[in-house]
Order: C-alpha cells, then sequence, then structure tokens
C-alpha cells in the first residue's frame, strides 16, 4: 500500500507505485515532465515494460485550457493539452479509512495559474480505481476539457488494430443494453505507420459522445478494452447523469483511452474559473482483471469488481438489502388513465397475489382527461378522477390492504401551460438566449435555482405528509437539449452539469428528510441508467418495454451496468396469458427487482396461483440477490437469442434464469449452458415454476448443464450448488 519515490537526482525522473492488494499504478514525475500514468495493472500480472512505456505514457491529469489547446498535435482527441503538459508534481499524500486507501496529488501549472488535486481512490480487494479532480486558478481560466480518466500503453507491443477490440453497449428505448465487441479496425482505427516518422499517430479515434439530459438514452457511459492476447480487460465508468465522451485513439504505437464528461467541442461546456472557484471533473472508474481462460469468465470477473464497486460507493438505503415487491399501475394497464374505479380492483388483486407497495403512476394529478402533457407543474390530486373520497381514499385502500402507496411525479418540468410557469421566476427555468428552454409542451426547471428547489421541496413534502407515502417514483421524458446559460451567458453544458449535479444532491435530501422513503430513478425507461443516479436512486427503472417476450435480453444484460438489487425489471402478466407465459414475464424478473405490471384483476383463481408461488419463491431468496454477482453462461444476450439466461452468484449458490423465447434453427429444444469458472457440485434444482416436463442434467464433469425445455416462451428459476474450477 505504501507510496514508493526513489531517490533520483533532482533533474531525472522519478516513479510512484502505489496501489491496493489486487491493483497496481505506476506515476513518473519529475522537474521537467509532467506526471504520467505510466502503468495501470492488475496484481495477478506481470509488471510494466517501463522504459518501453515511457513514450507514450499520458498525464495523469489530461486537460486544455481555451486560448491554449493542445501540443504536439492537433485534430478531434482529447489528449496532449498544452496545460496538461507544463503541469508539475507539488505535493503528495497517503491516507487509508477503514478498507479504503486513497493518493492525493497536487498539480501546478506556473505559466497559466492553473492548480489541480488529483484524487485517486482504491477499496480493499476491489480492482477499481477512481479517480476525479478538483481544479482552482490564481486567475481567470477557461477549462475546454478534463479528465483523470486516461489509460495509455494499451496493446503495446501488439499488432493492435486487431488484437484490441472494444466492447460498448448501445442503450435504444425499450430495448437496452445491447452490447456489441468490435476490433479496432473493424471501428476504423489502424496502425498507419506514421510512428515511424516520428509523427503521433493516425489521429483517428473510436469515440462515443452523449449529450444531452438524458445521459444513456443513446450509449451506456461505460466500455471494455479487451486484449485477445492475454484476454486481459480494462473497463471504464463515467459517473454523471450529465453529458459525457469516451473514446480511443493511437498514440506513438500504442492506444490510449480517455473517458471525460462534458467538452467544449461536444458539448457546448467550459469551466470558467475566477480565483477561489473550485471546478470537480466528473469521476471516473476504471478497472482491470487478467484474462481468465476464456471471455465469460474474465466478463464475469469484471462486472463482479463493478458490482462491488457499485455497492461500495452508492447511497446506503434499506432498500437495497429489502428488495419489496412493486406493483406498478401503469405498463399494459391504466397507461397514465387511474380512476378509482379502475384503480381498486387493481389494489384488490394486488394485495391477493403478495405485492408490497402499490405505485400509482402518472395520471393521477389529470382533471382533463387525458390533456395534462403540458399542463404539468402544480402535482395537485385531481378531483374529477376520484370521486367519493378523492384520492385519499384510493390510497387508504392500498394501507388497508397490508402494502405500502407510492406515487409517480415529473418533477423536473413544468408544463407550457401550467400556472406554476408563471408563478416561478424566469431564472428558475433552462435558457438559452433570453428564452426559456421548451421541448414537447415542457418547460425544464434549473434546480441550481433556490425557487425551483423550494417550489419541488414543498410538493415533495406536502404529498408524502399527506398521503403518508412510502415510494416515489421520479420519471423524466423529456431531453432539453445541450443545457442553459442561465440567464447569464455561462456555457451550456456547464449549466446542465450544474442542474444535473444539483438535482441528484436533491433526491438524496427529499430521502434524508423523509427516512425510509423509496425513490426510483426513472428516465423514459433507462434514459438515465449512468452511475452517479445509481449511486443516489435505490431502484431504478430499467425499460419501457411492454411485450414480455422482449423483456429477458434486457433483464439478463442489466447487471453489467448495474447492480441486481438496483435494476426494476417489469413483470407484466394479465389473463389472456398461459399459465407457462405468466411463469415467463416472472422468471425474467426474479434475479432483479419485481416490478409487477399488467391487468392483474383479469386474473383467474388458477393464474393468480401462479403469480403467488413466482412471488413466494422470490421472497425466500431475494437477500442473496442483493450479494450476487452476475454470470453469464451464453455471454451477453443478443436481442433476437431464443435462448436467454442470466446467473446471479451467492457464494456456493447459483441461481440461472432461463429463458426459451424461440426454437433454434432445426427445432432443437436442448441448451447446453456452461458454468463459467465454476463447476456444478450437486444436483440442479427447479425453483421455479414446480410444473414441468422438461429435464435438466449436470454435463461435462459439472462443468455445464443440460437443459431440455418442451416449448417455446418457456422459463425456469434453477438453483445449483457451485465451487470454483
Amino acid at each position: 500500500m505504501s507510496v514508493t519515490l526513489p531517490g533520483l537526482a533532482d533533474d531525472s525522473e522519478s516513479y510512484v507505485e502505489w496501489g491496493n492488494d489486487v491493483l497496481r499504478l505506476l506515476i513518473a514525475h519529475g522537474p521537467h515532465t509532467t506526471p504520467r500514468l505510466v502503468a495501470l495493472w492488475h496484481a495477478a500480472e506481470a509488471g510494466p515494460d517501463q522504459l518501453g512505456l515511457r513514450r507514450s505514457a499520458l498525464p495523469v491529469l489530461e486537460v486544455a485550457l481555451a486560448g491554449d489547446g493542445r501540443v504536439g498535435t492537433s485534430g478531434k482527441r482529447h489528449v496532449d493539452g498544452a496545460a496538461a503538459q507544463r503541469m508539475r508534481l507539488t505535493g503528495l499524500a497517503e491516507d487509508r479509512e477503514q478498507t479504503l486507501v486513497r493518493l492525493r496529488l497536487e498539480l501546478a501549472d506556473e505559466s497559466t495559474g492553473l492548480r489541480a488535486m488529483v484524487h485517486l481512490e482504491l477499496a480493499d480487494g476491489i480492482p477499481v480505481l477512481r479517480s476525479w479532480a478538483e481544479l482552482t486558478a490564481d486567475r481567470e481560466l477557461a477549462v475546454d476539457y478534463a479528465t483523470t480518466g486516461v489509460v495509455s500503453g494499451l496493446g503495446h507491443g501488439a499488432r493492435w488494430e486487431d488484437e484490441l477490440a472494444v466492447w460498448e453497449a448501445a442503450n435504444p428505448w425499450s430495448g437496452e443494453f445491447r452490447w456489441r465487441r468490435s476490433a479496432l479496425s473493424e471501428r476504423g482505427l489502424y496502425d498507419v505507420g506514421m510512428t515511424r516518422f516520428n509523427q503521433v499517430g493516425s489521429k483517428n479515434r473510436v469515440s462515443l459522445t452523449s449529450t444531452g439530459a438524458w445521459s444513456t438514452s443513446e450509449h451506456l457511459p461505460l466500455g471494455i478494452v479487451e486484449d485477445s492476447r492475454t484476454g486481459r480487460m480494462l473497463g471504464w465508468q463515467i459517473e454523471s447523469s450529465s453529458a459525457w465522451h469516451a473514446e480511443l485513439g493511437d498514440r506513438y504505437g500504442d492506444v490510449y483511452l480517455a473517458v471525460l464528461g462534458p467538452t467544449s467541442h461536444e458539448h457546448q461546456w467550459a469551466a470558467e474559473l475566477a480565483p477561489g472557484d473550485t471546478f470537480a471533473t466528473v469521476p471516473v472508474a476504471l478497472v482491470v482483471v487478467p484474462g481468465a481462460g476464456d471471455v465469460d469468465t474474465t466478463l464475469g470477473d469484471l462486472a463482479a469488481a463493478l458490482t462491488a464497486h457499485r455497492r461500495r460507493t452508492r447511497r446506503p438505503h434499506p432498500d437495497h438489502t429489502g428488495l419489496p415487491v412493486v406493483y406498478n399501475d401503469f405498463l399494459n394497464a391504466l397507461m397514465s388513465d387511474p380512476t378509482t374505479e379502475r384503480e381498486l380492483p387493481l389494489i384488490e388483486a394486488a394485495a391477493d397475489l403478495g405485492a408490497e407497495y402499490y405505485v400509482i403512476d402518472a395520471g393521477w394529478y389529470d382533471d382533463e382527461s387525458g390533456g395534462w402533457w403540458d399542463s404539468v407543474g402544480a402535482w395537485e390530486p385531481s378531483t374529477s378522477r376520484f370521486p367519493d373520497g378523492g384520492l385519499d381514499a384510493v390510497v387508504d385502500r392500498i394501507r388497508e390492504l397490508g402494502m405500502k402507496p407510492g406515487l409517480w411525479l415529473e418533477p423536473e418540468v413544468v408544463g407550457v401551460r401550467s400556472p406554476v410557469a408563471d408563478e416561478l421566476p424566469a431564472e428558475a427555468f433552462f435558457q438559452r438566449g433570453g428564452r426559456r428552454v421548451a421541448e414537447w409542451g415542457r418547460y425544464q426547471l434549473d434546480l441550481r435555482h433556490p425557487a425551483a428547489r423550494a417550489h419541488l421541496d414543498a410538493v415533495v413534502d406536502r404529498l408524502v405528509d399527506r398521503f403518508g407515502l412510502a415510494y416515489l417514483k421520479l420519471d423524466y421524458n423529456v431531453d432539453t437539449g445541450p443545457g442553459t446559460d442561465g440567464g447569464s451567458g455561462e456555457p451550456l453544458g456547464a449549466g446542465l452539469l450544474g442542474h444535473s449535479r444539483v438535482h441528484l444532491a436533491w433526491v438524496a435530501d427529499v430521502m434524508d428528510r423523509h427516512p425510509g422513503l423509496v425513490v426510483e430513478g426513472c428516465a423514459a425507461g433507462g434514459s438515465r441508467l449512468d452511475a452517479a443516479s445509481g449511486a443516489v436512486f435505490p431502484v431504478q427503472s430499467l425499460t419501457d418495454q411492454q411485450d414480455f417476450r422482449l423483456v429477458p435480453p434486457v433483464a439478463a444484460a442489466a447487471p453489467l451496468a448495474i447492480t441486481p438489487e438496483q435494476s426494476g425489471v417489469w413483470a407484466s402478466v394479465e389473463g389472456s396469458m398461459s399459465q407457462e407465459e405468466i411463469a415467463f414475464s416472472l422468471v425474467t424478473a426474479l434475479l432483479s427487482r419485481v416490478h409487477l405490471a399488467g391487468r392483474i384483476d383479469t386474473l383467474d383463481e388458477a393464474q393468480r396461483a401462479v403469480v403467488r408461488d413466482g412471488l413466494a419463491v422470490y421472497r425466500t431468496f431475494r437477500a442473496a440477490i442483493a450479494r450476487s454477482v452476475p454470470v453469464w453462461p451464453l455471454g451477453l444476450p443478443g436481442w433476437r437469442d431464443p435462448w436467454v439466461v442470466l446467473g446471479a452468484r451467492d457464494g456456493t449458490d447459483l441461481y440461472l434464469a432461463v429463458t426459451r423465447r424461440g426454437a433454434e434453427p432445426g427445432g432443437a429444444d436442448v441448451v447446453r449452458l456452461p458454468l463459467p469458472g465454476l463447476r456444478a457440485a450437486g444436483e440442479v434444482e427447479v425453483l421455479y415454476p414446480t410444473w414441468h416436463d422438461d429435464s435438466i442434467a449436470v454435463a461435462d464433469d459439472g462443468c455445464s448443464l443440460e437443459i431440455k425445455l418442451p416449448a417455446p416462451m418457456t422459463a425456469r428459476l434453477l438453483r445449483v450448488a457451485v465451487v470454483p474450477r
């Protein structure tokens, strides 16, 4: 754990080797060189080629200033910032707090007055480096980009255009977590040979960029670089609910990775520093796992590390271990059109089936019968929808039947027809060029303004106190673009980042004021499934997918991005479904958070028994979900895969949700499931459903399972004892 500072001459380069029991890093610095991250490696790997990596090593803080730019190269890349090259190490300190060790590096650029405190953080036993920087200045400066998420020397000594692969995830609405793997050459990055002529490289890059207020509406802010020679994986995660950017590029014969928050070029962003100001960069997490013999085992190791990191860095909440069953009246049921008459049968059915929370979704404030979209903002209960006691009577019935009540809210928006739009000052809304930003009939609140926060605090406190709410679902259904100038001409991206950070702080404050309140994060399904949101919201909605047959690939891929105990998965059921289809929908959700949905009031008694049985089984092992790490016996699922399998390993117990959606070519109804890095230590137990004419057997000396399901649209929840191979 100790910091090593070799005693070299004053004018030569020195090295800092630092880390924990599983992850190590090497930083070079000196009076004539910026502190550079030479290598980042897992303790199970061989140490770095120190001399070979020196040329391509990049600064531990990559930063560029407006009017200063980059040096030594030009193009679209976010490396070689002139300010970064001038930074020198002026101080170094290490401290430990229980299982957490931190290294702080003080940096300074004397020519511009830019100062930085770089924070590096590691937890014992977890190969994840979390880093960020705090920037200050002696004079007025504008920062174009800044990140501590820079790793160079990837693919060193390799034919990296073919031997390095990048994993990235598209995140389409209602089809989230669509991972793909491709070689760098397939993404257009080649070794063009120019380093032989002392040139930097190709100037190309493989890049992903998210703009606007939906942080994950097109891509997830995480990815993997895989070295196919060794199987080693380097994963990255950007911890922000705002705009972000990531890129891979070639530089001096090696490949670098840079992951950032918003930038000047991509997001109309700048951090404008005056003397005394401090700007904190977006935190990034870097994870390294050595090759484990096969891709799926290595991927599982990486996912386990990220899962441990996310559990460590999130805000504590009792919901993380309770995992209560939620019924929500929206999906395939009331679809934002609630009334007392429609709610009461669903409330009775939800209680009968074993739901623990009942959430009334959108529309409870609507007195216009569907005209609420552009009039929201006051959040007063409808009087026309809930006669004979109002919404209070409906909520009382939820509580009488032993469930806890919840409501849906979309706090950040105010409809253009809402009276609130005129009651709040103009500065309380997103603005650009003196005009309020409007999108699809809504204005966007800027929660940095005291009036905006006071309005939402009053709304939430009133609703929680009046109805005794135990659950709030906070949605966000419009993307208002690059940001706000705050009415003062600030860079748009800076306004968006500022609002996003205050929004999450506001959510945390709501839960502090109302202990025990569960707050679900939602943004048109999975459009804000970032790590910063996951660190605050106890549970998050993954998708808006309404077809239960299409939910398995969403639910099965989710644990690479979010912990399973925070993943709200729809289990939609209704009376027209067969018992196998009902079980299929339940099994899809049973290794996550069950969000029961659909017209449950149309189920007959036999169908209700199928749901009750599934939820009863869930309650017996849900505590294990909160301790589990994901396993993918068939790899990450494709969108059209006929078999989708997700595993959750809790110590020696491996739970498997196996769904057969369609027939294999030729009509095969058997699938063989390798157990990545594991071996079965006993027979397989079918936990749910208990009826079956299928066969399940241990094969390959315990290294795989052979499963036969009788027909498409069937699913089974299994448990098997396992040991490491």
